[in-house]
């Protein structure tokens, strides 16, 4: 097994994710949604600091597939200490050639879907998840209100 040495960059860089939660899923990186949500936790799993977060999970993975990107591969360029600029042009660079409005869709896409259109094991997991996790009487209209209910953006 290899390890990725970390630029002292990084240290400031990375979020404590112990301490406040990544971007918003639907922040852009790079043109993407999801792709400033995997930054973050990807600098703070080569900082130590990702707490209860995962990187390379279901939704990161959902941008790595539709970006043709491996997890591996953006997770060294990250290393470097690049900036979020740096990280967003890389990313440009290194997807499969899609074109803004097949990106848009996909976006919109990722923005409007709702639990009941993901993976049975999503479905499963979310539904206790969201029970426990967010508050009472706030409807989940979309995958995304979730990340964002738990972590206080609305």
């Amino acid at each position: 097994m290899s390890t990725i040495a970390v630029s002292e960059p990084i240290k400031h860089l990375a979020r404590d994710l112990s301490q406040e939660p990544p971007r918003s899923p639907r922040e852009t990186l790079g043109g993407y949604v999801i792709a400033a949500r995997v930054l973050d936790k990807c600098r703070a799993f080569l900082n130590g600091t990702l707490g209860e977060y995962d990187f390379d999970c279901f939704m990161d993975n959902m941008f790595f597939g539709f970006a043709g990107i491996q997890a591996g591969d953006f997770k060294a360029f990250v290393a470097t200490g690049a900036s979020d600029e740096q990280v967003g042009e890389w990313i440009k660079a290194h997807a499969q050639q899609k074109d803004r409005a097949e990106v848009v869709k996909w976006n919109n896409q990722c923005r409007y879907t709702t639990p009941k259109d993901m993976p049975e094991r999503f479905q499963v997991f979310m539904e206790d998840y969201i029970a426990e996790n967010l508050p009472k009487g706030r409807p989940v209209y979309h995958v995304f209100d979730i990340f964002d209910l738990e972590e206080g953006r609305i």
